[in-house]
């Protein structure tokens, strides 16, 4: 049997993507994340800083980096964040120093925020983003959606689809627009879109060495 030619994302290393899944409240970004995150051994979640406590269950250094709102002030100061922003009444940033490291050494970054932060990611990080909005079928089955989950009040539910109608005014701020109203057909189209942009020409690091062998007949 001839042996089988390596696949171009085998043969060369590859700089890491900042990969943005956005949408509002509700509209199954949570889900995607995490089933991407378990069928993509490359791709690691984006550890957010934030100013509001923990939740029960949640880890420091896992679920986020909780700081006080003078240490979050800090950061912000020495320039240390890739994005930030206030977000139901809480900060919220990406740290610099760890997604420069996963970018460096060929590992994708997954975000999971909101169209101002993948705004100023795109600002600080340009070609290394990709962008991923996903809408819900309807407003009506986005409200079903979240009381479905009985965990908010009318109150937040109210605050939260008047949210949701600003955000997807941003929808044309993205890279790619899916629409959610399977979340496995959803899921499979956001797989494939991580798949391609891992093979653009730009991310691929030696590329022209390559190339340049090719040329001489090496």
């Amino acid at each position: 049997m001839a042996e089988q030619t390596p696949h171009i994302a085998d043969r060369f290393e590859r700089r890491g993507i900042l990969f943005i899944v956005s949408s509002p409240s509700g509209a199954g970004k949570s889900t995607i994340a995490r089933k991407l995150l378990e069928a993509e051994p490359e791709l690691e979640m984006s550890v957010s800083a934030t100013t509001r406590d923990p939740r029960p269950g949640e880890v420091d250094g896992k679920d986020y980096h909780f700081v006080s709102l003078d240490r979050f002030r800090e950061i912000v100061a020495a320039n240390d964040f890739l994005e930030w922003a206030h977000v139901f009444g809480h900060r919220y940033g990406t740290p610099k120093a760890p997604v420069d490291q996963a970018l460096s050494e060929g590992r994708d970054v997954l975000f999971d925020i909101d169209w101002q932060g993948a705004q100023q990611l795109y600002q600080q990080a340009g070609g290394d983003v990709v962008r991923i909005f996903i809408f819900p079928p309807s407003m009506s089955e986005l409200e079903r959606r979240l009381r479905a989950r009985r965990t908010d009040s009318d109150e937040v539910i109210a605050g939260r689809m008047a949210r949701a109608a600003g955000e997807i005014s941003h929808w044309d701020g993205y890279d790619y627009v899916l629409v959610n109203d399977d979340v496995e057909a959803c899921f499979n189209h956001v797989r494939t879109i991580l798949h391609a942009e891992r093979l653009k020409r730009s991310r691929q690091t030696r590329l022209i060495g390559f190339v340049r062998s090719l040329i001489k007949g090496g």
